[in-house]
C-alpha cells in the first residue's frame, strides 16, 4: 500500500507545472541542478536510452573544431562535451563554463591539463572579446533568462569566422512520433526519475520548459538578428532534438567598431 501510495504522489507531482516566475528562473534552474548533479549522467543515460552521447558526438563532428582550436563549452553542467572536444582538438583547450558549482564538482573527473571548468553565468561571460574559436551548448539555451542576450553574448565572445553549435530539445515533426514523445517525456518520465530517486520536480520542469522553447526555425532566425551567419538546423534521431550550427561573420560589424 505504501508504494502504491508513493507512485500516487509521483503522479500527483507530475500533473501539477514546476515552471518558476521569470524573475525567479536563474535561481530555480541552479538550485534545480544542484540537487539533481549527483545523479544528473546516470538519468540521462536512462532517459535518452544512451541517445545523448551520441548526439554530443554528432554536434562536436558537425563543428570540426581545428587541431589548435580554444573551445568554449557554454552550460557546461558536468562536462560530457569536454573530452569529445580534446579528441578533435588534441593541441587545443577547451573551457567548460557553468553557473551551477556542484555540476562542475561532479563532472571535475573530464577535466585534465587541456580543459577545465569556470563558473560563470551565460548572459555575462568572464571572457575578452573574439576569445573562442568554437562554442557548444548542449541542452542549455532552454535554461537561460533572456535566449537573444545570450546569442550575443556569445557571439562577443567568438573570433571572427568561429562557429557555435546548439543541440537542444525539439518537438518531433510527425504526429504520431511527437504523440508518443510526449507522453513519454511528459508523463513517463517524471514518474521514472520518481522511482529512481531522482528529483521528480526536476524532470518536469525539463518538458514544461521544453514546450516552450521556440520551434527550430524560430531559434535559427533569434541566432540570425543576434549576428550570427549561415544558421543551418537539423533535427536528430528521433527527432526529439535540434542541431543549430551558426558562423561568426569575418567581417566586423558595427557592434565591434
Amino acid at each position: 500500500m505504501g508504494s502504491v501510495s508513493f507512485l500516487n504522489e509521483i503522479i500527483k507531482v507530475s500533473t501539477l507545472s514546476v515552471l518558476p516566475a521569470p524573475h525567479e528562473k536563474a535561481a530555480f534552474v541552479a538550485g534545480m541542478f544542484a540537487r539533481i548533479a549527483n545523479g544528473y549522467d546516470r538519468m540521462n543515460r536512462i532517459m535518452t536510452f544512451g541517445l545523448d552521447e551520441w548526439w554530443r558526438r554528432i554536434t562536436v563532428d558537425a563543428l570540426a573544431p581545428t587541431p589548435n582550436a580554444i573551445m568554449l563549452d557554454i552550460g557546461s553542467g558536468t562536462g560530457p562535451f569536454l573530452p569529445l572536444l580534446r579528441a578533435h582538438a588534441p593541441q587545443g583547450f577547451a573551457i567548460g563554463a557553468d553557473f551551477a558549482l556542484p555540476m562542475m564538482q561532479s563532472g571535475i573527473h573530464r577535466t585534465d591539463a587541456r580543459s577545465a571548468f569556470i563558473c560563470a553565468d551565460a548572459l555575462v561571460l568572464p571572457f575578452g572579446d573574439n576569445s573562442f574559436d568554437t562554442i557548444t551548448a548542449g541542452f542549455v539555451i532552454r535554461n537561460v533568462t533572456d535566449i537573444p542576450a545570450t546569442f550575443r553574448e556569445l557571439y562577443r565572445v567568438c573570433k571572427p569566422g568561429g562557429r557555435i553549435a546548439i543541440l537542444e530539445v525539439a518537438r518531433p515533426r510527425f504526429a504520431v512520433v511527437r504523440w508518443a514523445h510526449r507522453f513519454y517525456f511528459e508523463q513517463i518520465m517524471p514518474i521514472m526519475a520518481g522511482l529512481l530517486g531522482a528529483d521528480p520536480i526536476a524532470y518536469r520542469y525539463l518538458p514544461e520548459s521544453s514546450r516552450q522553447f521556440p520551434d527550430p526555425p524560430i531559434l535559427a532566425d533569434m541566432l540570425r538578428q543576434s549576428g550570427w551567419e549561415h544558421v543551418s538546423y537539423r533535427h536528430l534521431p528521433p527527432n526529439a532534438v535540434a542541431l543549430h550550427i551558426a558562423v561568426r561573420p569575418h567581417v566586423l560589424d558595427i557592434a565591434d567598431e
